[in-house]
Parts: structure tokens; C-alpha cells; sequence
């Protein structure tokens, strides 16, 4: 079905950038970095670059059925597929609504099987195209060496807040109610930030918003007029066999450039009692989750509230992991622990019913997942965090942030976190 071919690449950091400006004539595109030499976990880390463009076949629909829909369409397709789960796929699950305001009007569901492929590790790139179009590998090949890597100035963007600061605290200070009164002990509260009437270059935000994060599940993402543009941290879901590898974040901390301040600021982050707390409690949201399709007693915590350190942040993450049949199907995986425990709450369902209560912004593609399966039903998914997402035909740009919202928090220190998680989208956007 796919014709494979081995190229070696001499400068990856610059074919990396060459393959983004190349791949802008395509329709569909799907270009997933993760950054490897910043990359925190190479245990789990199969390739330093997918790149897939141009679908052969697609599927896009709203939350109505989708999980069965993708069922069908990856069963019948058996072949590398890439796209994305909307958060508010949470309705197919559970009897959940999203009635609030979306600007993007985003499909909750969108995958495709593309013509072309690149898969890059170290030096080695190799290149997968469908038989139907595989005599334009070579050409393909040495138009992308032969692309220019350049830039774009963008216009300027007018960045508004949907929530102002007392609003914002108001609305936290109403879900510490709910946690006091013992109907969840712990919600992911996210806000929006949006710009109407804004042009930019989305590939040249994306390289901007990669170069001062470079984050392990770095997302450049294309559907015609849709874009996500990803510096995300964190791993929602991955499948190595009959191995499946959850790492949930939980717990924020800003750097400093003096040495010894950062790494002050590193200690104390992983001895803070409300952030493990909060870990803790995602630990074991997803080792429920897991639970449903994992083998009797193979869920494990491999690593409990690690602090790594990023760019922008150090995190605290942990790692649990679980052994599946392999007659479980990977979309019953999925659906058993989607929407990913991190941004919802525990308990999972009483969450994400006051989340929506609260929240102004339909959630949408923010904090859902973008990934791939392989033709043999693994898979590999991010979770959407420290993103922009823009829809050019009605010139929407939206970003969100969030945080977790427990028994111990302060609303205003929850309003700052929430703005230390925005600062290099406010970065890239207003030195453009």
C-alpha cells in the first residue's frame, strides 16, 4: 500500500524547517516535533519528526457517534491516520452539553489518511507514499532541500480577554464553593484570550512559538482554513503494542534566568503541597481511566509528581501505565479515558458538568488531543495546551489557559498561573 524509502539528512534542525515551508501547498497537514534535543522522555519517544500531508481519505463530524465512526474508519482504513479529538467528544460519552460561545467552529473530529509521510529520527528520514503517488518521492525530496526557510511579518493583533480578573476570581471562588460542599475535589477552570480581524502566517507563528518553547509535543496543524499551532508539554495517551503510557501535568512553575533562583524555584515546586496534591489526584483519575481496558492488575505508577524543566516552565509529571488485549480496539482505549484527566477533574463527569457552568469559551479543540495511528493500531496523542488556534476564513484567533482549581487554591495565585502559561503566546503574537 505505501512505498518506504531511507534518505540521510545532514542539518535535521534546518530540513525540519524546509519540510514546514514545503508542505504550506497542501491542503491537510500534520507536522508533530518533538523537539529531541530538548526532549525530557526518550524513553517513550519513537520519532523526533511525523510529517504527514495531503489526504487520500478523511473523516470529519460532530460529536454525534464519533467514537463509532472512528471505529469504523480506522478499522477499514488500516493505514497511518492523523487528526485530532475535540474535547466536547465528551458528549458522546457521557450526557454532557457544550452551549458555550465557539468563535472557531472547529469539526469536533477530524482525521485523514495522508498520500505523504515523513518520519524522521536522528539522521534518518524515512519517507512513506502511498503506491499511487510514490514516483514523486525524489522530486518531492529535492524541492524540499531546495526550499528557502523564511519569514513573514504579521499584521498587528488586538488580543482581548473573554473573562476580566474579577470575573475570573468570582468564578473560581464559586467552584471552591462546590469543592467545599463535596461535589468535586478538583476542576481544570480555563479562560479565553481571542483576537477578531487577525491575519497572520501560521507557520511562521508556529516556528516563533517552537523556538522559545521547544516543548516534547510541538503541533503544527492545517484543515484548509483551520490551524492549531501547539507548544504543548504534555502526553495524553500513547500505545506501543499492548503497552499504553499516560503522563498527566499537574503542577506549574515559573524559571528565572539567575541559576540558583531557578533551581530554588525547581525544589519547591516538588515539595509544594497543593500541586502534589493536585497530581496525585490526576493519578488516580487516570489509573481509573486505564483500569477499563487494562489486563488485571497491570496498571502502574511509573513515576509520581517528577518535576522536569521546559523553556518557559518547570512541570511536575507523572507517568502510569497499563498492559491491554490485543483485541482491545484503540478507539475503545481512547474512549475510556477521553477527555483526558488533567483538564477535567475528579470526579470526571461532576467536573466537566461545573466546567461548562463556569467557563464562557466552548472548549472546542483546546484540551482535546492531536496524534496519529500506525497501520498496526498504535497510536501517539498530545494533549492541546499552550496553543493557539486560528480559523482564516473569519480571521478567529483564540488561545486558552487554565489551571487546577482544589480545596487549597487562591484565586488570584490561580489568575497568575493562568497568565504564566500565556505569556509565550503573548509573545509570539505581539513581537510579530
Amino acid at each position: 500500500m505505501r512505498t518506504s524509502i531511507i534518505k540521510s539528512i545532514q542539518n535535521p534542525t534546518e530540513f525540519k524547517k524546509q519540510l514546514l515551508n514545503w508542505s504550506q501547498q497542501f491542503r491537510e497537514i500534520v507536522f508533530l516535533d518533538s523537539n529531541s534535543n530538548y526532549n525530557r522522555d526518550s524513553k517513550y519517544s519513537t520519532y523526533d519528526l511525523v510529517v504527514a500531508v495531503d489526504a487520500f481519505t478523511a473523516i470529519k463530524t460532530d460529536y454525534t457517534n464519533a467514537f463509532e465512526d472512528l471505529y469504523q474508519y480506522q478499522s477499514i482504513t488500516n493505514d497511518w491516520l492523523f487528526g485530532y479529538l475535540s474535547y466536547d467528544l465528551k458528549n458522546d460519552i457521557e450526557d454532557l452539553k457544550s452551549k458555550n460561545f465557539d468563535g472557531l467552529y472547529f469539526p469536533d473530529l477530524y482525521f485523514f489518511q495522508p498520500k505523504k509521510l515523513f518520519l524522521l529520527k536522528g539522521e534518518t528520514l524515512e519517507i512513506q507514499y502511498l503506491n499511487m503517488c510514490d514516483d514523486e518521492v525524489e522530486v518531492d525530496f529535492d524541492e524540499i532541500n531546495q526550499f528557502s526557510v523564511f519569514s513573514f511579518q504579521c499584521s498587528e493583533i488586538n488580543i482581548q480577554q473573554r473573562v476580566s480578573k474579577e470575573n475570573y476570581i468570582e468564578k473560581v471562588s464559586k467552584m471552591l464553593d462546590y469543592i467545599h460542599r463535596g461535589d468535586i475535589y478538583e476542576a481544570n477552570f480555563c479562560m479565553e484570550f481571542f483576537a477578531k480581524d487577525a491575519q497572520l502566517n501560521p507557520s511562521q507563528v508556529y516556528n516563533d512559538l517552537n523556538e522559545i518553547s521547544e516543548p516534547p509535543f510541538a503541533v503544527y496543524f492545517k484543515n484548509k482554513d483551520n490551524f492549531l499551532i501547539s507548544a504543548s508539554p504534555e502526553r495524553y495517551l500513547k500505545k506501543v503494542d499492548s503497552k499504553i503510557i499516560t503522563q498527566p501535568i499537574k503542577g506549574t512553575a515559573k524559571r528565572s534566568f539567575d541559576m540558583e533562583l531557578d533551581e530554588e524555584l525547581k525544589v519547591n515546586l516538588s515539595k509544594d503541597a497543593k500541586e502534589r496534591s493536585e497530581n496525585i489526584m490526576i493519578v488516580d483519575l487516570v489509573r481509573n481511566d486505564l483500569s477499563h481496558t487494562a489486563t488485571k492488575g497491570s496498571v502502574q505508577v511509573e513515576e509520581l509528581c517528577q518535576v522536569y524543566t521546559f523553556k518557559q516552565v518547570h512541570q511536575m509529571i507523572s507517568t502510569v501505565v497499563s498492559e491491554v488485549e490485543n483485541t482491545t480496539s484503540p478507539i475503545q482505549i481512547i474512549k475510556s479515558t477521553f477527555p483526558m484527566g488533567s483538564m477535567t477533574g475528579a470526579p470526571k463527569i461532576s467536573a466537566m458538568k461545573i466546567i461548562e457552568e463556569l467557563e464562557e469559551t466552548k472548549r472546542g479543540l483546546y484540551s482535546g488531543a492531536v496524534g496519529y495511528f500506525t497501520p498496526n493500531g498504535d497510536f501517539d496523542f498530545n494533549v492541546v495546551i499552550r496553543s493557539i488556534l486560528y480559523n482564516s476564513s473569519n480571521q478567529y484567533l483564540s488561545f486558552s489557559v487554565g489551571s487546577a482549581i482544589t480545596s487549597l487554591s487562591i484565586p488570584e495565585k490561580e489568575y497568575e498561573e493562568c497568565l504564566l502559561k500565556a505569556k509565550a503566546m503573548f509573545e509570539v503574537l505581539l513581537n510579530n
